[in-house]
């Protein structure tokens, strides 16, 4: 299996070491695994805000690029959202539509392709809020959403679980949206913020200190708006916690 590992451009920005422990996992598991580094964008942008045509010069240099690769992952479950429903700007071809099925975020990675049943070297002995990205819960099913009357799963939780000493532990509004939405977070700022404080008042009220999630954007807003208001929480995208990498 050969693994081409998509660092998305906000991560690569803002948390470069969330990619290298996303990195660094998958190597773990003796994967044949390459970083394309002259990839940088999914074209999420654009299509947000509505400029299709705009990205398709990016989906085209990402279909150039990923192509080859049996499997492609990504640290991020808003940009494997993008990639699989989303590529749409350039024609539907065996390249695109093998992208667009063979694209994961870490979390599916783990659980659904190599199907990981131990971390042995992973150690958090604290107790860690856990946060289902909207993109995560509602697109790429990695949880049960909690509207819905089905069997209860989380792909998250049981990863997590691997992890020695970690307790799990949710805010009580557990799948409401944290305020990020991309685009969202500019155009409408005092809701995104309102949206972000309610989810981090949520946290510190139940005693959360730590939180993590398989979205590191919901991560970068939710402790900006924590750091902001003065409340006591740190952020750790989940491959630093089953990579081992994640220090209090």
């Amino acid at each position: 299996m050969r693994v081409g590992f998509f660092v998305p451009c906000y991560v690569d920005a803002l948390a470069p070491e969330a990619a290298k422990a996303t990195f660094r996992l998958i190597r773990r598991f003796e994967r044949d695994v390459t970083f394309i580094d002259r990839a940088s964008c999914c074209g999420l942008p654009f299509t947000d805000m509505g400029y299709d045509k705009h990205a398709c010069k990016i989906e085209r240099d990402f279909v150039k690029y990923f192509g080859d690769y049996d499997v492609i992952v990504t640290s991020s479950g808003i940009c494997t959202d993008q990639i699989r429903h989303h590529l749409d700007s350039v024609e539907q071809t065996d390249a695109v539509r093998h992208l667009r099925e063979n694209t994961h975020d870490i979390v599916e990675f783990l659980h659904d392709i190599i199907q990981v049943d131990s971390l042995p070297w992973a150690e958090f002995p604290h107790r860690v809020g856990l946060h289902n990205g909207c993109h995560a819960l509602r697109f790429l099913h990695q949880a049960r959403p909690t509207e819905l009357i089905i069997p209860d799963y989380s792909k998250t939780e049981y990863l997590l679980s691997l992890v020695k000493g970690l307790e799990i532990a949710y805010a009580d509004r557990r799948d409401e949206c944290c305020g990020f939405g991309g685009a969202f977070t500019v155009w409408d700022e005092e809701c995104s913020r309102q949206m972000g404080l309610d989810k981090v008042t949520d946290y510190a009220r139940n005693g959360i200190r730590y939180v993590t999630s398989a979205d590191f954007s919901c991560l970068l807003h939710q402790e900006c708006i924590a750091r902001k208001f003065g409340i006591d929480l740190k952020t750790f995208y989940i491959a630093e916690i089953l990579n081992g990498d994640a220090k209090p």
